[in-house]
């Protein structure tokens, strides 16, 4: 490089110095004070970045408290239902198929809650594993109300069982009975812009992540998903937070419950106990579900006694937005 130019650079910098010097922008750091204060500034500035409040995953988190309707304890009207369920801190509830259309849409309306998503009615009666194709052309005929119900109501998601693996029925009888149904509704879910959601559940069928990548992988469409239920994979198929992680953006919709880590005496049902106080580790669900990018709604189903009153019912959200905030 040529002097006049290294003289010209040097020139160059000192000037840019004398002049942001002059500005009061910075000082001159080849000074031994100006140095020293120079460091101290910068590693008091290092410090409290460290120690500075950094923005929570949960404070980010869009999780709205919804609960499933066959799990309100609350006598009385739909309305008058809706009422206490509003009154308790819910945001919307996820209506059962083959409800009265009418009486469900006047009580979301003048609560103003939202339906979070629609359970099919008749899933686990007429379904769509079953042997004889009349029961299920019923379960079909069962699926497709809810999608028009989902719709009529102003939500997208429909939950589905999509069969039963016992009396009788294998494993692979209801994956196929069950995928050959399923892809009859498609073209309805589609025609409606509602998704079939798969839920997990007690039905022998569907026992690990994979097989339920597997099956929604099977059928093959954007309109079939997963509707996750947390507390349904308890002792024997968890944790709860690897479903999450293997589903991803599968999940179209979760349910929120907890189970119990002692499993019932023979021939007994046992207890749900209450959210927070079961064996689920909230933490790791939550963790689990921001790394998904999940965001919606996060539906209670719980048992009925949980919700008998107003009372009882804010406490199970409040225990929801305990679980929120982890």
């Amino acid at each position: 490089m040529k002097k006049s130019k290294i003289l010209s650079g040097a020139m160059t910098r000192r000037a840019f110095v004398g002049r942001t010097m002059a500005a009061g922008i910075i000082s001159e750091p080849n000074h031994p004070m100006n140095r020293r204060s120079f460091l101290k500034t910068t590693m008091a500035g290092a410090a409290a970045a460290a120690f500075a409040p950094v923005a929570s995953a949960a404070s980010k988190r869009n999780l709205r408290k919804a609960i499933m309707y066959s799990t309100i304890g609350i006598k009385g009207s739909v309305l008058e239902k809706f009422r206490a369920l509003k009154e308790a801190g819910f945001e919307g509830v996820e209506a059962m198929g083959g409800m009265n259309r009418d009486e469900v849409l006047a009580a979301f309306k003048e609560t103003g809650l939202q339906a979070a998503s629609v359970c099919d009615h008749i899933h686990w009666v007429k379904t769509l594993s079953a042997p004889d194709e009349a029961t299920r052309k019923l379960g079909l005929d069962g699926l497709l109300q809810s999608l028009h119900d989902a719709k009529f109501y102003g939500t997208d998601s429909v939950l589905l069982v999509p069969g039963i693996a016992r009396d009788g029925v294998s494993y692979e009888q209801c994956w196929e009975r069950s995928i050959g149904e399923i892809k009859k509704a498609i073209p309805v879910a589609k025609e409606l812009g509602v998704k079939i959601s798969i839920e997990n559940v007690g039905n022998n069928f569907i026992t690990k992540p994979e097989q339920a990548v597997d099956y929604l992988d099977a059928i093959n469409s954007e309109w079939v998903g997963f509707h996750f239920d947390i507390g349904n994979v308890g002792r024997n198929y968890g944790p709860a937070e690897r479903w999450i992680e293997v589903l991803g953006k599968r999940i179209v919709r979760i349910h929120i419950k907890d189970f119990s880590t002692t499993p019932p005496a023979p021939g007994a049902r046992g207890e749900r106990p209450k959210l927070l106080d079961g064996g689920t580790n909230w933490r790791a669900v939550m963790a689990a579900l921001d790394r998904a990018g999940y965001q919606g709604w996060a539906i209670s189903e719980q048992p009925a006694n949980q919700a008998a009153d107003v009372e009882s019912a804010r406490d199970m959200a409040q225990r929801m937005d305990k679980i929120f905030a982890l």
